[in-house]
């Protein structure tokens, strides 16, 4: 796909830099597959489930955002650092002679990928104390040719990695939303199904379910499973190439558990369609589709790299709650794949004359019906 065609024109001021007064607050926009490119319709997240069939099977993605920006300072030099932590590698051992090792008995440190920003290069050797107390100290053991770090986390205080994260970490809000994170981020940053750390950005289409909305989908035979996809920073990464089959897709964990593909094997059994809550969650279930058996997948673990543009087809999603992507975009190549390029671009020309908020924290659309040709 070339890719002047994941442009498109958002006035700035629908950006949403902050999530609406409620969780299930925000608008609705439902693009059937079935009807002419240019027919919408306006609904609002809260009647959701007035629009997933009864008995449906909807999908969502559990993995929680961790506090992944860490500000501190550079140890000797006192220079500004930001350090952003991607993903956690094998835990390091807790013995030898780093600088900043934890004392005796203190717990054991991890290393890390992350991005680094400061005032010079962070190079190999350097040790960054974050915050102003030290309970957290990031030691830089390498940095690769395109700029990411290998950083050793240690607590000198004794707690343990993750609880220094949580507690000095910043929530790492897109950089589009124009501001920094507050303490309401720490809830809204996140959905109500978030348990396993690991992401780096939230899968936003979850952060529309209210516990109400779940109870009265559930009420309607609605039957919801999960899935774990880490989110991180590369399925949000602009394209640069001219051809998406050139742009490099990072690695993403994700995990389908048994439950789930014993669930979405009982929604074929009953002829009910399976509902992916986020982009996240068609990438898990497209990975972990079982090539010997149609619309059912394969509980299964690993690392996906599936990129989905137009022409890809899809073999277990039926329908689809997104929210509104950036151009230039993987998220947006796979809406068009779902939904067909000039389909999606007139839904959006027509949530944009009606004032649709945008992004991370904006409204949604809720695609299904079958596919037109």
């Amino acid at each position: 796909m070339r890719c002047e065609l994941l442009d498109y024109e958002l006035p700035e001021a629908l950006v949403a830099s902050r999530p609406p007064e409620e969780r299930d607050g925000a608008r609705l926009l439902l693009l059937d597959r079935g009807r002419s490119a240019g027919e919408v319709e306006h609904a609002a997240i809260r009647d959701l489930d007035r629009y997933v069939e009864p008995g449906a099977l909807v999908v969502v993605n559990d993995t929680r955002v961790i506090p992944a920006r860490l500000f501190g300072k550079k140890r000797g030099t006192g220079g500004q650092v930001e350090l952003f932590l991607l993903h956690r590698l094998d835990e390091a051992p807790s013995g030898g002679d780093l600088a900043g090792a934890p004392p005796e008995g203190g717990a054991r440190p991890e290393r890390w990928r992350a991005l680094g920003r400061a005032s010079k290069p962070i190079r190999p050797g350097a040790v960054l104390d974050i915050e102003r107390d030290g309970a957290l100290v990031a030691e830089v053991l390498e940095r690769a040719e395109d700029g990411v770090l290998t950083v050793r986390l240690s607590s000198p205080a004794g707690l343990s990695v993750a609880a220094a994260i949580e507690a000095y970490g910043h929530i790492p809000l897109p950089p589009y939303l124009g501001r920094g994170d507050d303490a309401a981020d720490r809830e809204r940053y996140q959905t109500i199904f978030a348990r396993v750390p690991g992401a780096v950005a939230a899968p936003t289409a979850g952060l529309h379910l209210s516990p109400a909305l779940v109870e009265r989908l559930r009420a309607n035979g609605v039957e919801i499973a999960r899935v774990t996809l880490h989110v991180g920073l590369g399925t949000f990464q602009p394209v640069t190439v001219d051809d998406l089959d050139a742009h490099p897709m990072h690695a993403e964990v994700y995990s389908v558990p048994e439950a789930t593909a014993a669930a979405i094997a009982g929604a074929r059994d009953r002829g009910a369609p399976v509902v992916a809550v986020g982009t996240t969650v068609v990438r898990a279930l497209e990975t972990a589709a079982d090539p010997a058996r149609a619309g059912l997948v394969r509980a299964q673990s690993g690392e996906t790299r599936l990129l989905i543009q137009p022409g890809y087809r899809f073999r277990v999603v039926d329908a689809l709650l997104t929210n509104f992507h950036l151009p230039r975009s993987t998220l947006l190549a796979l809406v068009f794949a779902f939904a067909g390029r000039e389909r999606t671009l007139r839904a959006y020309r027509a949530a944009i004359d009606a004032g649709y908020r945008f992004y991370s924290y904006g409204d949604a659309m809720l695609i299904r019906g079958a596919s037109a040709p």
